[in-house]
């Protein structure tokens, strides 16, 4: 998720919020629903160790403020090497915070299959979409 342009942090389940709480407080318990065993919380995102708990995946992306805006911004000319304002012109997004979550959904999508295809779970060269399976 960090390699999407504008992210800025990354979270998974309740993220920093679970660096001021305890073990105990954090826990993901599990527990008997029907016939299933299933963690009765998911503080942790869907993920424990590194291995899918079976629950929905949480994340959370922090992204940037649009550097791009029209009011004058201080910067430096590197050849005159002197203080200058810089004063933008053109059409610019005033927040693209929304055009990344259509991304970001792709992005966890990918990287799902490419580690369904590594681990054997997904075979592509034997995947014959037209046989019935």
């Amino acid at each position: 998720m960090s390699t999407i342009g504008g992210v800025k942090g990354v979270e998974s389940g309740l993220g920093i919020t679970a660096a001021r709480m305890t073990g105990s407080d954090f826990n993901d318990p599990f527990g008997i629903s029907g016939d299933q065993i299933l963690p009765v919380s998911n503080n942790a995102g869907g993920v424990l160790g590194g291995i899918s708990t079976g629950l929905d995946l949480n994340f959370r992306l922090a992204i940037k403020p649009t550097p791009s805006i029209f009011m004058p911004q201080k910067t430096v000319n590197w050849m005159t090497k002197t203080e200058e304002s810089l004063l933008l012109h053109g059409r610019f997004d005033k927040n693209f915070a929304p055009r990344v979550a259509p991304i970001a959904e792709a992005m966890a999508a990918l990287v799902l299959a490419d580690q369904m295809i590594l681990s054997g779970y997904i075979n592509p060269v034997r995947f014959e979409p037209w046989q019935d399976q």
